[in-house]
């Protein structure tokens, strides 16, 4: 490993816990070595992109994978991913020379992919060194919705010999099952850590400091409730997304709190309200937070999810109806009377850094 190491991301763009797994170890990585050169690649927009990943480092954007095509931020569209995915790998030997193409102009030393497995096929035929990270694979979410398709197994094949082509596949706590990868390698929970603003954001707000204050997100896939007819929960106050424009007192965008990152605000709050993801699920946890989450119980990894965060944070689960209603009352009693777990220490971060490292200097 040296000050000129050349380190390329191949970043899948299916919401934004694949970003909130690689930034802290990106971060951590560039803190040892401040001058390497990093690039990511993903279709998630720039500006996102440099919210969360510091220092210097190029783009490429384009898609390297596509995850599952979602209805909005809970729901699968099962038979259009399952067309999307056959789509995909008929046109494999195209997609093949467009991602060689990157990286025969890249020209990196180490790949890291989380988790397109077309980046590792290529980097295994350019002999380039790579690992994968992610608490998921999606040859195994293909498999929990499209268990009895009849090409499952076709489409899967390709799919896993590129995940085991990998050095290393790190399996950050918490993680589904992935019995069908031979390079896993568990490590920590992975999550970045934010400021305490809360006393900056009650003088903004104009806040007494006794409400509730949730921070709401469901994710990078868009999807909003029908805030409008949820009844007003004495004592709680909301901060909602930019672009959900609500018109209601109890209810505030966070852009109002320019001067706090998203960490800042889940540190800030008392509760985060969103959907089952790694990133939502470790950032509350290791920050002290409660979370508010909505059932998602079909996707494949929430079980692990969910019985990470009851054995390691405080959380409640709701279901789709209440998040249709509003009715939060109950749930948000329970939760606010659960004694509070001590903060996760977020340990995946350094060892993936190890991990970058060692790949590098071998």
């Amino acid at each position: 490993m040296t000050q000129n190491s050349h380190l390329y991301v191949a970043l899948s763009g299916h919401g934004f816990g694949h970003l909130a797994q690689v930034a802290p170890v990106l971060n951590e990585w560039r803190r040892r070595w401040p001058v390497a050169r990093l690039t990511v690649q993903s279709t998630l927009p720039e500006a996102v992109l440099r919210q969360r990943i510091g220092g210097e480092f190029a783009v490429v954007a384009g898609a390297a994978d596509f995850g599952m095509v979602m209805v909005d931020a809970l729901e699968a569209q099962v038979a259009a991913s399952l067309a999307a995915y056959r789509a995909f790998h008929a046109e494999w030997a195209e997609r093949l020379a467009w991602q060689e193409q990157r990286l025969r102009e890249a020209a990196p030393d180490l790949l890291l992919a989380d988790i397109p497995y077309l980046s590792l096929a290529v980097a295994a035929r350019l002999n380039i060194p790579a690992l994968a990270l992610c608490s998921l694979n999606w040859a195994d979410i293909l498999a929990g919705y499209c268990r009895d398709a009849p090409e499952l197994a076709a489409l899967r094949e390709p799919m896993l010999a590129a995940y085991n082509s990998a050095l290393a596949f790190l399996q950050p706590a918490p993680s589904m099952p992935m019995p069908d990868l031979t390079s896993l390698r568990p490590i920590g929970p992975i999550a970045a850590l934010g400021q305490n603003r809360r006393m900056d954001i009650n003088r903004q707000l104009k806040l007494r400091g006794d409400e509730t204050l949730l921070l709401m997100g469901l994710g990078g896939v868009d999807m909003r409730p029908p805030l409008e007819d949820w009844p007003e929960l004495p004592g709680v106050r909301w901060l909602t997304p930019p672009a959900w424009e609500v018109a209601r007192a109890d209810m505030v965008s966070w852009a109002v709190l320019a001067d706090c990152s998203m960490l800042d605000l889940i540190r800030s709050c008392d509760v985060l309200f969103t959907k089952p993801g790694y990133g939502a699920f470790t950032e509350a946890a290791c920050n002290g937070t409660r979370v508010l989450y909505v059932a998602r119980d079909d996707w494949p990894e929430e079980p692990w999810l969910s019985r990470w965060l009851a054995a390691h944070g405080n959380g409640v689960k709701i279901s789709r109806r209440q998040l249709a209603t509003g009715d939060l009352a109950e749930p948000l009693r329970a939760l606010l009377a659960q004694p509070a777990k001590p903060p996760v220490t977020p340990t995946g971060v350094s060892e993936a850094a190890d991990w970058l490292d060692q790949a590098l200097s071998d």
